[in-house]
C-alpha cells in the first residue's frame, strides 16, 4: 500500500502514529484508506466495497452519508459554531439534549455533564465519585471496582479501569484505588459442569469477598458495560447483573452503566441496562450518540449524587472541572438529529427484529472447525476462533490467528475487529436481513481460508 511515494497511504505512514497499531508493521503495510461511506459500506480510495462489520468502531448507528445529520451540523455551524459551558453560559442545543437524554433514561436520573469521548466521560466519572465522597465527608472511600476484560478508555483514570494488559504495560497502569474482579465469560472461566447461574453466583461472591478485604468503607462504585465490547464482546451469564447489583446495594457501592457501545438500541433496548435491568447510579453514553459524526460523550447522575456534588461546589466556589468541548453545540445538535432518526425510523425496534436473523448466521458458525464459542445479543456478536474445540485451547500466540481472519475479511470486503482471536461483529442499526447475510457470506469466505492458513501452518491441535 505504501509503494507508491505520493499515495495517501505513503504521505500517512510519513506523519501518522496510529492507535491500536503496530508502527513497525504499519510502516511496511500502511493504511487501509476509505474514502467515502453510504448505508452500512465504506468505499476505499480506489472504490472498492466493504459492509462496515462494526460500524465505524461500534458507533455509526444511522449508516454513513446520512444528510440529515450533516444538515443538523451546517445549520447549527452558522447559527452558533461554538460556544462553551463554563461560568454560567449556556447554549440551546446541549440544553436540548440533556431534557432528551433525561427523558429517556431508563431510572431517574438528574443532571447531565458532556464530554468529548467515552475515556473523557469516565476519566470524568472517576473524578466525580472521588469528589463526591469528600463533599459527603467520605473520604476514605474512593476506590472504584472494574473488571477484568472490562473496556473504559485510555486516559489514566478510564484505562486503570480498562482491564486489558496491553492498555496498562509500559503505561506504569493501572493507577491508586482501582481494582479489578473476575470476567463474566462463561465459556472461557466457567468451571466443569457449572451452569450459568452457578458461575453468576461465584462471580458475585468474589466481588462480595473483594469488598469485604478491601473494607467496604473503602469502595465507592463498581462500574461494568452491560455486554463487555473490546473485551471480546462478552455476554453476560444468566443472572449475573442481578447477583452483582444486590452485592453493590448491600455495601452501598454505586453502579456505573458503561453504555459507550450498548446504548442507543445496540442490544435491542434503547439501552443495555433495559436489557439487564441494570438500574445505575451513574450512566455513561457515547458512541451512537451522534452515530460518531462528531465526537461527544455524555454522564447522567441521579440527584443524590448531583446534591453532594452542588453543595461541594458551594463550599469551594465552583466545579473544577470542564472541557473546552463539553456540550459543544454542533455536536449536541447532531446527537439530537441523531435521536430523532433512531426514534422515527424505529431503529431500537429494527434492531431486535432483525437481530434473530444476526444471530442465526452467527451461531451458523458454531460446526466450523476453528470456532469455539459464538455468542451475541441484538446487533453484537463474536466468534472465538480456537486450536481445539474440544478442550477450548487458545492458539500459541493468541491474535495471530485473529488478525489472518482480520486480513482476509478485508480482502472479501468485509471490516470486521478481531480482539485477539475473537472476531467481534457490531453492524450499523440500519442493516437489513440481506446485509446481514452479506456480512456472514463474506466473513464464512475468510473464515474457510484462515482454516486453511491454520493447516498449512500446522497451528491447529492434535
Amino acid at each position: 500500500m505504501t509503494d507508491r511515494p505520493n499515495s495517501i497511504s505513503a504521505r500517512d505512514v510519513a506523519v501518522n502514529l496510529h492507535p491500536y497499531t503496530n508502527a513497525r508493521k504499519h510502516e511496511k503495510s500502511g493504511a487501509l484508506v476509505i474514502d467515502h461511506g453510504k448505508g452500512v459500506m465504506v468505499y476505499d480510495e480506489g472504490g472498492k466495497e466493504y459492509l462496515e462489520g462494526l460500524a465505524g468502531l461500534w458507533c455509526v448507528a444511522v449508516g454513513w452519508g446520512e444528510d440529515r445529520l450533516v444538515k443538523a451540523a451546517t445549520e447549527q455551524m452558522k447559527r452558533l459554531p461554538y460556544y462553551h459551558t463554563f461560568a454560567h453560559k449556556g447554549h440551546e442545543p446541549s440544553v436540548a439534549l440533556s431534557e432528551k437524554l433525561l427523558s429517556l433514561a431508563p431510572v431517574p436520573m438528574s443532571k447531565v455533564f458532556y464530554t468529548n469521548s467515552g475515556s473523557e466521560a469516565n476519566d470524568t466519572v472517576v473524578k466525580l465519585i472521588w469528589y463526591y465522597n469528600n463533599a459527603i465527608g467520605k473520604p476514605e472511600r474512593k476506590k472504584i471496582i472494574s473488571r477484568i476484560k472490562g473496556y473504559h478508555g485510555i486516559t489514566i483514570a478510564s484505562g486503570s479501569l480498562t482491564g486489558l494488559p496491553y492498555n496498562h504495560q509500559d503505561f506504569d497502569l493501572p493507577i491508586k484505588n482501582i481494582l479489578h474482579t473476575g470476567c463474566p465469560h462463561y465459556y472461557r472461566f466457567a468451571e466443569q459442569g457449572e451452569s450459568e447461574e452457578a458461575f453468576a453466583t461465584r462471580r458475585a461472591e468474589e466481588l462480595e469477598q473483594l469488598i469485604l478485604a478491601e473494607g467496604p468503607e473503602t469502595v465507592a462504585a463498581f462500574i461494568g458495560e452491560p455486554v463487555m465490547g473490546a473485551g471480546g464482546v462478552i455476554v453476560p451469564p444468566a443472572t449475573y447483573w442481578e447477583k452483582i447489583q444486590k452485592v453493590c446495594r448491600k455495601y452501598d457501592v454505586m453502579v456505573i452503566a458503561d453504555e459507550v457501545i450498548t446504548g442507543f438500541g445496540r442490544t435491542g433496548r434503547l439501552f443495555g441496562s433495559q436489557t439487564y435491568d441494570i438500574k445505575p447510579d451513574i450512566m455513561v453514553m457515547s458512541k451512537q450518540l451522534t452515530s460518531a459524526y462528531l465526537p461527544l460523550s455524555a454522564i447522567m447522575i441521579s440527584d443524590k449524587i448531583y446534591q453532594g456534588v452542588a453543595d461541594n461546589t458551594a463550599k469551594i466556589g465552583t466545579f473544577g472541572h470542564g472541557f473546552t468541548g463539553s456540550g459543544h453545540p454542533v455536536a449536541a445538535a447532531v446527537a439530537l438529529e441523531n435521536i430523532k432518526i433512531i426514534e422515527e425510523r424505529g431503529l431500537v425496534e429494527h434492531a431486535a427484529q432483525v437481530s434473530p436473523r444476526f444471530m442465526e448466521r452467527l451461531r451458523g458458525f458454531a460446526d466450523h472447525p476453528l470456532v469455539g464459542e459464538t455468542c451475541g445479543v441484538g446487533l453484537v456478536g463474536a466468534v472465538e476462533l480456537v486450536a481445539n474445540k474440544e478442550t477450548k485451547a487458545p492458539f500459541d500466540p493468541i491474535g495471530a490467528v485473529g488478525g489472518e481472519c482480520f486480513a482476509r475479511c478485508e480482502e472479501h470486503g468485509l471490516i470486521i475487529r478481531n480482539l485477539g482471536d475473537r472476531i467481534a461483529f457490531c453492524p450499523p442499526l440500519i442493516i437489513s436481513e440481506a446485509e446481514i447475510d452479506t456480512m456472514f457470506d463474506r466473513f464464512g469466505k475468510a473464515l474457510d481460508e484462515t482454516n486453511a492458513w491454520v493447516n498449512a501452518k500446522g497451528m491447529a491441535a492434535e
